[in-house]
């Protein structure tokens, strides 16, 4: 039952991918758009939760550490993104599932048996050669400790999810706290960049001279060209797959272990590639063919010897 939970929640979050692909061509402000994201799934969350019935025990509050996670995780990757080489942050970020695998062990005893290992293997390698890129270097480390940073906090959000299962946590008020949490967080830090924004205006206001003030007043145009409203509400959008994604892969942790789980819920970099091939026409390399094939193959192997 379990690898059909952590498959579906794999293909929510390669749709949520293929949505923040799009998004990412748009002239957005992308802390505006997750603050949008993680306010749908609160409000999914909290609602479904009423509706239910579910009791909001103190267990559900993991979900805050959930959220802060997740929060620290995505803005570790994107700060990443921006200051160093994308193959490598990318490359770094795909391998959450090994530590959770340790992590599992070394919290709940949770071993997995010689044939679980090997498909454990097979998904994570062919998940690394999918975001395998030829010009990776090790001499261009760049952005490397915001990517350790990036996989220490997916792993520690994954772990949070199993962790919230073995609590027997309620499912609904968990992820409205993790959802609400991290809509907190990023609206604090939209928050902060308006304000940022107010101080650089009046400093070009003081001085239309000032060359460098001009130019940061007019790259913040630039990314804003959006307006919050419509941004948000876009985010919004994008939230609900993530909302469904996040139900999906707590409930495949309530039935599997937390290592495997984690590395068939990867394979939703996947469902992007299929999306970049055939609607964005990007022609797929050896590599990510191999990949492609090794992950699936671990997955179908998983299924017929190691459930």
């Amino acid at each position: 039952m379990w690898i059909l939970f952590a498959i579906l929640a794999a293909l929510c979050f390669g749709l949520r991918g293929i949505l923040y692909h799009y998004t990412s061509q748009l002239p957005l402000s992308r802390t505006v758009l997750l603050c949008g994201a993680f306010t749908m799934g609160a409000l999914i969350c909290g609602i479904t939760a009423v509706i239910s019935g579910q009791p909001w025990t103190t267990s559900a509050l993991v979900g805050i550490q959930m959220g802060v996670f997740s929060f620290v995780a995505n803005a570790s990757m994107f700060k990443g993104f921006a200051v160093g080489k994308a193959s490598l942050v990318a490359i770094i970020t795909a391998l959450p599932a090994v530590l959770v695998v340790m992590g599992a062990y070394v919290l709940w005893g949770e071993a997995l048996s010689t044939i679980q290992l090997a498909a454990f293997a097979v998904i994570v390698a062919g998940i690394l050669l999918v975001r395998y890129s030829n010009d990776l270097s090790l001499k261009n480390l760049q952005g490397a400790q915001w990517g350790l940073l990036s996989l220490l906090m997916f792993a520690c959000n994954d772990l949070s999810g199993s962790w919230s299962t073995k609590l027997d946590a309620p499912l609904f008020p968990t992820l409205f706290f993790m959802f609400a949490s991290g809509s907190t967080c990023y609206g604090v830090w939209w928050l902060k960049d308006r304000l940022t924004m107010k101080r650089v205006s009046l400093a070009m206001a003081a001085s239309t001279a000032d060359v460098t003030v001009a130019a940061a007043v007019e790259s913040q145009v630039a990314v804003k060209a959006w307006s919050e409203r419509r941004t948000f509400f876009t985010g919004m959008l994008v939230g609900t797959t993530n909302a469904v994604g996040m139900m999906m892969i707590v409930t495949a942790f309530d039935f599997g272990k937390a290592g495997l789980v984690s590395a068939v819920t990867a394979l939703n970099v996947l469902i992007v590639l299929l999306y970049t091939r055939f609607v964005v026409k990007e022609q797929f390399s050896r590599i990510e063919v191999t990949g492609m094939a090794c992950a699936f193959g671990g997955i179908l192997f998983l299924r017929l010897f190691g459930s």
